[in-house]
């Protein structure tokens, strides 16, 4: 007993069965995705800066995909959205559905490893996956579609703060809607 020193330290991991899962009714599933929708293709037609610096489709898909913690679920959320978002544009079908089928099997994937509860997490993860959905899509719409893009660190970190901002406030509205599994 005397060369021995006994301690009591208890190891913690998160497993898959801890983690929660959410799912979300019917009307909030398709009329939250629908309302971002047209928030991003209308007030830009009153107050044209707004697109420049909000993506609240990005913000929705990485809230349904974080809260789901799927990644077939967040990779088809982020898909639909971005599809959806490409046809009321004037791009190319596909952009924004390509980059946010990335963000969604990304943001889901992290959801799953990391307590996406508390607001400094959503902040990181936001301006995380904003950055990552800018980076895909400026290389996708360079790259494959040929498209004149221009690059700016600034902008992009600007715009990806704004972001972080707007969706930790607008997750927590969103928060209320969750029913657990």
């Amino acid at each position: 007993m005397m060369g021995r020193i006994l301690t009591s330290v208890p190891i913690t991991y998160t497993s898959g069965e801890q983690v929660e899962v959410y799912r979300f009714s019917f009307p909030i599933t398709v009329g939250v995705p629908l309302l971002a929708l047209f928030v991003q293709a209308f007030i830009p037609l009153r107050f044209p800066r707004f697109a420049v610096y909000f993506d609240l489709p990005l913000l929705v898909t990485i809230f349904f995909a974080m809260a789901r913690r799927s990644p077939i679920s967040g990779l088809l959320t982020g898909a639909v959205i971005g599809l959806a978002q490409d046809m009321l544009g004037h791009n190319p079908i596909g952009l924004y559905g390509i980059a946010k089928t990335v963000v969604g099997y990304g943001a889901s994937s992290l959801g799953v490893k990391l307590d996406v509860e508390n607001a400094g997490a959503r902040f990181l993860v936001t301006l995380g996956f904003y950055l990552v959905h800018a980076a895909v899509y400026f290389t996708v719409a360079h790259g494959l579609v040929n498209m004149t893009q221009t690059w700016s660190w600034r902008y992009g970190v600007l715009a990806g703060v704004a972001n972080a901002f707007v969706g930790v406030a607008l997750f927590f509205v969103l928060d209320k809607f969750k029913q657990r599994t």
